[in-house]
């Protein structure tokens, strides 16, 4: 290990050395010197702006950057070969059999995600990146334990793109002069450093998705900390390549900066839905003609939701970028009835989006993507795109247009759900595991964030459900209580008493009825795992 690097509280094992090697750990201690220090700084810029929001400032495209926004004569790189056609993608953790499952589902892309749908203990982060080493490699397989079925992968599969953490995320086993590194920062170059000749030699490339970026300068930040990764590894400018989230409401003004900012390295933005939604209720918290009804009927026909899918579309068509689409969560039924209602609602979902002039979609199972893919297809024919799609003769989108308030019934019901799922999630969470099934729909960390995030929003507002019952802390705590007792009812009290379900409450109650809305919950959760 180097001098200003160290790992704290953890030992590397026989396999996970052989992706923390010395090359990695030196390119790692190297960026975490020149840009780690500024990561702070550009949190700061986020506080200080939510604080100008908290104030009455509304969100709004900043006047200093229209000269980029104005100006047609500059797009982004040519997009690589194996990223042109993009038409689904799947999503999923680094563990081991999922990433053969994704890898050979037949969706054009695997997001390989460190972030949302996994709980990063330090297994999960070092496991992972072995997992993807192995699979750039093709020397990946698995055998279940309790079944003895082998996988391995097939002839054809998906190409790959790694998932960072977001620059919120701190990764406390790994120390740069005694403070956390960025995990983010870990996440890229780990997974950079091991497999950049490998995938050169593959026809590919080290392809990234970098998630809930709020800023252009945060962009500038990534862009820098490329462009640095490459000089010392020798690679040309332009062989790492990204694709950025707009999954924060800060961002989505400032889509066309981010684009400018990265360049040489993006190739598309990508409508992050569910945590978009929780950052719409994050940033406009003070805000009581902000308010959003039951997540369950936030959906993407809403016009703030379907401005933003089209602002992302004609944004990214104008400068050569792709535009994807946002996530499928849904889970395949056994039962016939139920499955056809699940993969009509995927359908619909995905024509809406196709419609708009996305070039490709996500989906969270592979059960899913022929559904997907279909859909895509009609609307594609022969082109791997919809690049062709300008949208250039809609109206503008306005900041009024992205801010406007949905509408819809606020329930009990719906906070009960939300109570529900969120328990269940964080739970897992705690355990371990980021990547949760619930009531047919495959959750991640934005349910949580969504879920307390609704709830503290209607309690702090003294809003009232549509049936006229008050929101306040004594309701939602009763609900809470009740919901616990139902939750252990249906998984077996065995069960429900042998996990982390007490913790996940009292974390789920605690930023749920707080003074203030705190950042990120799985911050606060990370000091337990």
């Amino acid at each position: 290990m180097t001098t200003a690097l160290r790992l704290h509280g953890i030992e590397l094992n026989e396999r996970t050395r052989t992706v923390f090697t010395d090359d990695a750990l030196q390119l790692l201690e190297t960026l975490a010197g020149e840009f780690a220090a500024e990561v702070p700084e550009l949190l700061q810029a986020r506080d200080a702006r939510q604080a100008r929001i908290d104030a009455g400032e509304l969100p709004d495209f900043l006047p200093e950057t229209a000269s980029i926004r104005q100006d047609d004569s500059w797009s982004v790189r040519p997009i690589p070969e194996d990223l042109l056609d993009r038409r689904v993608e799947i999503t999923g953790p680094p563990e081991r059999k999922m990433v053969i499952n994704a890898l050979n589902s037949g969706a054009r892309v695997y997001m390989a995600d460190f972030e949302d749908s996994m709980a990063p203990t330090w297994d999960n982060v070092a496991e992972g990146q072995v997992n993807l080493r192995d699979a750039v490699a093709r020397q990946i397989d698995f055998v279940q334990e309790d079944t003895g079925k082998a996988y391995s992968l097939a002839e054809k599969t998906a190409v790959l793109i790694c998932r960072v953490r977001g620059l919120h995320l701190p990764e406390k086993h790994v120390l740069h002069n005694g403070e956390p590194i960025p995990a983010g920062l870990l996440d890229f170059v780990v997974y950079l450093s091991n497999n950049h000749a490998e995938l050169a030699a593959r026809g590919s490339g080290p392809y990234f998705y970098i998630p809930k970026l709020q800023s252009h300068q945060e962009a500038a930040w990534w862009n820098r900390v490329i462009d640095r990764a490459e000089d010392l590894l020798g690679l040309e400018r332009g062989t790492v390549r990204v694709t950025l989230l707009i999954e924060t409401l800060p961002a989505v003004f400032e889509m066309d900066e981010i684009l400018y900012h990265l360049r040489d390295h993006i190739v598309a933005l990508n409508c992050g839905r569910w945590d978009y939604i929780f950052s719409y209720i994050k940033t406009l918290r003070a805000h009581p003609d902000r308010i959003l009804p039951d997540r369950q009927s936030v959906t993407m026909d809403k016009p703030f939701l379907d401005a933003y899918s089209r602002l992302l579309i004609r944004t990214c068509h104008r400068r050569g970028a792709l535009a994807m689409g946002g996530m499928a969560a849904f889970i395949p039924s056994r039962d016939p009835q139920e499955n056809a209602r699940v993969l009509d609602k995927v359908t619909a979902d995905k024509q809406r989006e196709a419609g708009n002039g996305h070039d490709g979609t996500w989906v969270a199972h592979p059960g899913l993507v022929t559904t997907a893919e279909q859909v895509f297809d009609r609307h594609l024919g022969a082109s791997p795109n919809q690049l062709a799609v300008s949208r250039h003769n809609d109206a503008p989108v306005t900041a009024a247009d992205l801010l406007a308030q949905p509408e819809g019934e606020r329930t009990e019901a719906g906070m009960r759900s939300n109570i529900r799922v969120a328990l269940q999630y964080l739970e897992a969470w705690l355990s371990g595991n980021g990547c949760v099934p619930v009531y047919g729909l495959m959750e991640d960390a934005a349910t949580v964030e969504i879920s307390r995030a609704s709830v503290w929003q209607w309690i702090r507002h003294g809003l009232t459900l549509s049936d006229g019952v008050p929101v306040t802390v004594e309701l939602f705590r009763r609900a809470l209580a009740e919901e616990c007792e139902r939750v252990r009812e249906e998984i077996g009290p065995e069960r429900y008493d042998a996990g982390r379900f007490d913790e996940a409450a009292e974390l789920f109650d605690t930023f749920s009825t707080s003074e203030t809305l705190a950042d990120f919950l799985t911050l606060e959760a990370y000091k337990k795992l």
